[in-house]
């Protein structure tokens, strides 16, 4: 299939999926850009002010909507993830070098995150739009986290270990119900099939979440559209030239990964040609980024990887497990979009707290569904991991909102060609390769 057909079917896809979002996106910036001209002339105040607390409750009602999904979906991916694994009959050398390279792979992406995002510092362009008195009291929140944890070390570390995990779970403290949830799910993968009735009710859960999760989605229209309104309503149109910034780090950090990280450890690890390996799986690639859906693309993912040469053997085995597990883009993006969130508040960050937030980044990132939206939901965690909610980062969300489409096609795209990379290193290794037909594009089965 022609290269240009490819991409009309992508941004067909891309149009058909999103483009209720990017409606309710224009739609709130034009209501806000007029809300912020009757603010200004002071026309009409007390309906533009009926109107702002509607839009207000309105985008409050998203975010709690988000965070109320969070916890049941980190156990119950854990707890599949981390069972599967260790049940996995093939887990030996495949799982240790799947889960080297995957670990190799989002180590690098919150590196370079981090690394962007406190080079460059988007955040600062957006603290002339938000309250003096907001900023100070989330400094306080994260300098009493901070103060906190340095008062005593071992104290903070026991706290990591819940006396109760249902109190801890009652709290929404994430890291105590993570230190849980993974000692547990090790136990489960080590008991053998008697874990089958657990591990089946937290697969239930999870696909029952993803359900919820789907439903909330349907209230991103809306609530995206309250959030784009209400920011635009108080600052003007100006805003989207501040958090351009914000767009740009986070765009320069998902082309590192896929022109340097991915060819790197292709080429120390195997002797897979890169540019050859990502024409075969350019279908999937381009159709990532048209539906915004890791688990959507799986069976596209598999067919480019089958047909181009990998065995089924790898691809059965590696690409499920990364599509769930692998999420080296979300990792990254949400690196960069918490510490852009301090930014714009003003919080001076640690060396520890930017290297929890990276460690928290990498953990949420691998609980996040591979459905679209699923990054902006796990980022609970890692704000979580500060002392800071969603709920009291409301304009900062909007911020990060009137970008999410955009920012998830492209991480998915990357999330997708990082899972078929690793795919195609094990393969390489375990000689489940078939050279001849990777090389000769020619001969090729049609996927799209």
């Amino acid at each position: 299939m022609k290269i240009g057909m490819k991409v009309a079917i992508a941004l067909g896809l891309g149009i058909k999926r999103n483009a209720h979002i990017f409606i309710g996106l224009i739609a709130g910036m034009i209501v806000g850009a007029v809300l912020h001209t009757n603010i200004i002339n002071n026309h009409n105040p007390q309906v533009t002010n009926t109107i702002m607390a509607i839009l207000n409750f309105i985008g409050q009602a998203f975010i709690r909507l988000i965070q109320m999904v969070v916890i049941p979906l980190v156990v119950s991916a854990i707890v599949i993830g981390v069972a599967s694994v260790g049940d996995n009959k093939q887990l030996g050398k495949f799982g240790t070098k799947m889960l080297l390279y995957y670990g190799i792979i989002t180590v690098a992406a919150v590196v370079i995150g981090a690394i962007l995002v406190c080079t460059f510092h988007p955040g600062a362009g957006v603290q002339s739009f938000i309250n003096n008195q907001t900023s100070s009291e989330i400094q306080a929140v994260v300098a009493h986290e901070l103060s906190n944890s340095k008062s005593n070390l071992l104290n903070q570390a026991l706290l990591l270990i819940p006396k109760n995990p249902l109190e801890s779970i009652a709290k929404g403290d994430m890291i105590p119900i993570i230190f849980f949830v993974l000692i547990f799910s090790i136990a489960l993968a080590k008991v053998g099939d008697i874990n089958r009735p657990v591990v089946s009710f937290f697969e239930s859960v999870f696909a029952a979440t993803m359900k919820v999760t789907d439903w909330i989605m349907f209230f991103a229209v809306p609530g995206v559209f309250a959030l784009s309104a209400t920011a635009i309503a108080g600052f003007g149109m100006s805003i989207f030239g501040s958090i351009s910034k914000y767009l740009a780090v986070v765009l320069v950090g998902f082309l590192i990964q896929l022109l340097v990280v991915y060819p790197t450890l292709m080429k120390v690890f195997s002797k897979v040609p890169v540019t050859t390996f990502y024409s075969a799986i350019a279908e999937a690639m381009m159709v990532a980024f048209g539906t915004a859906s890791s688990s959507a693309t799986l069976p596209l993912t598999m067919a480019c990887c089958e047909r181009r040469g990998i065995s089924h053997k790898v691809c059965s085995f590696v690409l499920p497990l990364g599509a769930t597990l692998n999420m080296d883009a979300t990792a990254l993006f949400q690196t960069v979009a918490v510490i852009f969130l301090t930014q714009a508040y003003g919080v001076e960050l640690t060396i520890f707290q930017i290297i929890q937030i990276a460690v928290l980044a990498m953990i949420a990132s691998s609980t996040a569904a591979g459905i679209p939206g699923a990054g902006m939901i796990t980022i609970a965690l890692v704000l979580n991991g500060l002392g800071l909610t969603p709920e009291q980062l409301v304009l900062g969300f909007a911020f990060l909102m009137a970008l999410e489409r955009v920012m998830d096609m492209f991480r998915t795209m990357v999330n997708v060609t990082s899972d078929a990379v690793v795919a195609a290193i094990i393969a390489d290794n375990e000689n489940e390769i078939d050279y001849q037909l990777l090389n000769n594009p020619e001969s090729y089965k049609e996927v799209i």
